[in-house]
């Protein structure tokens, strides 16, 4: 193939070839440097985490959990390392494989990365929590000392810098949108169990969010909808990027095989984008304008998120047609699920409204890690680390 025609199949960038070196091998250093980069921000964690241990424990035996103890030093040390982690890996990447990403305002850069770190780091500070719990139960009345403790904080500051390194120079659509997933539900989840008022569930998940369930589950809730809305945002771009790519790519391999482009099939990335974009707002103005400050606007956030989402999911084989046949068929069947979520509490009235949010947020956040895994895939964008341009797939 020619130089002209490879840049047809692929208008938008290039695919880039690794250089051959002596031996007239190619040869790829991007993920041994992502790998390398990583372990030394791990080992600088550690270090820092184990100073941190012997100075704070010095003179006492901390407990694994309690007042002062190795949980909340963990947690701190944890969450600032994994937030440096990924600062440091995020700029890697953006100045190879997603260097696309500098390219966009500086205001849209500031925000989004902030929220990315805030991820990072709150995933980082929750898993020390609940790791320090489990081992303070299972080796119940255990104290150590400062080696001991310091040894704790460089492991866990270690593992957190390692993998938020990582995590930063490798970031694409599937990672991404695991990563929020699993923030989602940890916050969630940090936001139920830190709740004053236990009875919180008998009127509805919001209850979390108005401060009558504690000021820590206010904060948790709000926070964690908030940038996760952001988030959402930001892998729109991701998303919207890989579906131009291969709406392009489509429409080239039909011009070069002498084929009519049927439009109505081509990918409809801004539809896409839109509705990623309009749901993470939705989310963002939910957290922003919780249920006691004005309930008329914190519900028509809601509802509006509910209009943009049955958009989205009915009109999915149209605004992204060529996927898989089984990612349609899961796709409905979601919808469905979450058609007979709604009947289930009106008018069933089987269980309240706290169960239905409950149902409705794990369906489609489930359907949403598919659809970008599904659109990653199809459209060939896994790109190694450090490497400009990505191969995308021919045409199904």
């Amino acid at each position: 193939m020619s130089e002209h025609d490879r840049r047809a199949i692929d208008p938008v960038e290039p695919t880039r070839e690794p250089a051959p070196d002596s031996t007239g091998q190619a040869t790829s250093t991007a993920p041994a440097q992502v790998e390398s980069r990583a372990l030394w921000a791990g080992g600088i964690a550690a270090v820092v985490g184990l100073a941190v241990g012997l100075v704070g424990f010095d003179g006492f035996r901390p407990p694994l959990w309690g007042e002062r103890s190795v949980a909340l030093f963990a947690a701190a040390t944890s969450g600032l390392a994994a937030g440096a982690g990924f600062v440091a890996g995020y700029l890697q990447t953006i100045r190879g494989t997603h260097a696309w990403l500098a390219a966009r305002p500086l205001l849209r850069q500031i925000v989004d990365g902030a929220a990315l770190v805030v991820v990072h780091a709150a995933i980082a500070v929750m898993t020390s929590l609940v790791a320090f719990r489990v081992f303070q139960d299972a080796f119940y009345g255990l104290t150590v000392d400062s080696y001991g403790g310091g040894g704790m904080l460089a492991l866990v500051a270690g593992i957190a810098a390692y993998a938020a390194y990582d995590s930063g120079a490798r970031i694409n659509a599937a990672s991404l949108s695991l990563l929020l997933a699993v923030f989602m539900a940890a916050g969630m989840l940090v936001s139920m169990l830190a709740a004053e008022n236990r009875l919180w569930w008998h009127i509805m998940f919001s209850e979390l969010g108005t401060g009558a369930a504690g000021m820590t589950s206010f904060w948790t809730f709000n926070t964690t909808l908030t940038t996760s809305g952001i988030v959402l945002t930001t892998l729109s771009a991701f998303v919207t990027r890989d579906l131009s790519r291969w709406a392009h790519t489509r429409d080239a391999h039909d011009a070069a095989s002498g084929r009519t482009s049927r439009r109505w099939l081509r990918p409809r990335a801004g539809v896409v984008r839109w509705c990623l974009i309009g749901v993470g707002l939705c989310m963002v103005g939910i957290g922003l304008v919780t249920l006691h400050a004005s309930e008329p606007v914190h519900t028509f956030f809601v509802q509006l998120l509910a209009v943009i989402l049955l958009v989205l999911l009915l009109g999915i084989p149209f605004w992204a047609p060529g996927y898989p046949r089984p990612f349609y068929v899961f796709t409905y069947v979601s919808t469905a699920m979450l058609a007979g979520a709604a009947f289930l509490w009106y008018p069933l009235q089987y269980y309240n409204l706290t169960a239905l949010e409950l149902a409705a947020a794990g369906i489609v956040f489930s359907w949403l890690v598919v659809f970008i895994r599904n659109t990653t895939a199809v459209t060939g964008t896994a790109a190694a680390p450090g490497q400009a341009g990505t191969r995308p797939l021919t045409r199904p």
